[in-house]
């Protein structure tokens, strides 16, 4: 790639990394069209720009509005490159979508998923959190969660960039002040790596994480119901009629929920005599995973038969929630125009558990001052 880095209100020079405040104006840069065929002009304000990383086969495109994965292109098994997450094509759509709830590849924090009723007690004192899913709080819960906000940006070389933000204490309803550093990275082995840290300066309950929407087939306008899921999980957590966590584990022996054998994601998933997938509309849960941790081990892949790519996953994360798209219902209209309709795509959330701080008996997200909050997830991308 001649660009590597197009920072929309954001410059590079020499040895300086430039934010949206001390830039050149996108008039004065000039504009070019990237593999994806996104143009960055349609993503620039006043703080907002698109962002591209390369390696030798993949080109990912970023905003820093919501820390966002608007587009990852890899090749198929025919050599042609192809668009493998579901996103817009301008910054206006974000913002008209995003006000909706719309987590197209957003940065998810302060907690990733539900927390019941959007309270929790850390030492001793009691939290409430905005409410905006049902009765519960989900993705940090308020309007100005990681999902809405503009982030600073700081590159770092062609196949690597950060996204910056503070969040102070109060802020939607959590403790302390905290900083967050999200390194997007692409690696030499056609894999995309999110590395998150954040510091505080109070205990405070920490669940970061990223809301890609993958599509191998590359076409968001139909369901991709074929594809085949390998997941390394004996057991997820329950879910409630308001697809909160109960707190009880149940195991996936014997239900829609074992994916220890690859099979196609849409074989199983309207069986509505499991009382799980009739809570949670399909799949929308958190699975444990077999994993523990351990990063040089891949969790899951995903596999499209008509294109041929294949994604390993690794992380070294405890859980993911994989979301199956049930509620996608053809109103968010998506890059080309393309209406995205149930099911068109799957979330692969790693994660901390869903609610774990009301729940202690599993993995704990408190992050006290002295600490260091550091987890990677790896996206890495093949063909079969």
């Amino acid at each position: 790639m001649k660009k590597n880095l197009f920072l929309g209100l954001a410059a590079i020079a020499a040895g300086l990394c430039l934010t949206a405040c001390d830039s050149k104006k996108v008039s004065d840069t000039e504009s070019f069209v990237t593999v994806s065929g996104l143009n960055p002009l349609d993503f620039a304000s006043d703080s907002t720009g698109l962002y591209v990383i390369t390696s030798k086969n993949m080109e990912v495109c970023l905003t820093n509005f919501g820390g966002r994965i608007v587009s990852i292109m890899v090749p198929d098994k025919d050599g042609n490159m192809t668009d493998v997450c579901l996103g817009h094509d301008n910054i206006a759509d974000y913002e008209k979508y995003g006000a909706e709830g719309c987590n197209f590849g957003a940065l998810i924090g302060r907690y990733g998923n539900r927390i019941a009723k959007g309270q929790f007690t850390l030492d001793g004192e009691s939290y409430q959190l905005p409410i905006n899913n049902g009765p519960n709080s989900l993705h940090g819960g308020g309007p100005i969660a990681f999902h809405n906000r503009i982030w600073e940006v700081e590159p770092i070389d062609e196949k690597s960039i950060a996204f910056k933000t503070t969040s102070p204490d109060g802020e939607d309803g959590y403790p302390g002040n905290i900083e967050v550093k999200v390194t997007y990275s692409l690696t030499d082995d056609n894999a995309l790596q999110i590395t998150y840290q954040a510091t505080t300066d109070k205990a405070t309950v920490l669940n970061l994480t990223n809301h890609c929407y993958f599509n191998l087939s590359g076409d968001g306008s139909k369901d991709c119901l074929d594809e085949v899921l390998w997941l390394d999980a004996d057991q997820f957590t329950a879910v409630d009629a308001d697809v909160a966590v109960t707190g009880e584990v149940l195991d996936v022996e014997g239900t829609p929920f074992d994916f220890r054998k690859p099979i196609s994601i849409g074989v199983r998933i309207d069986d509505e005599t499991n009382e799980q997938i009739v809570n949670g509309h399909g799949y929308d849960h958190n699975w444990i995973l077999n994993t523990k941790g351990d990063i040089t081990k891949p969790f899951a892949f995903l596999y499209d038969p008509n294109t041929g790519i294949l994604m390993n996953m690794y992380t070294d994360q405890p859980g993911v929630q994989f979301y199956a798209g049930n509620f996608l219902d053809g109103s968010f209209v998506g890059k080309k125009g393309v209406k995205y309709p149930r099911r068109s795509a799957f979330c692969f959330e790693t994660q901390h558990y869903p609610d774990s701080p009301n729940h202690p008996e599993w993995p704990s997200t408190t992050l006290r001052p002295g600490e260091e909050y550091k987890t990677t997830t790896i996206y890495r991308f093949g063909v079969q």
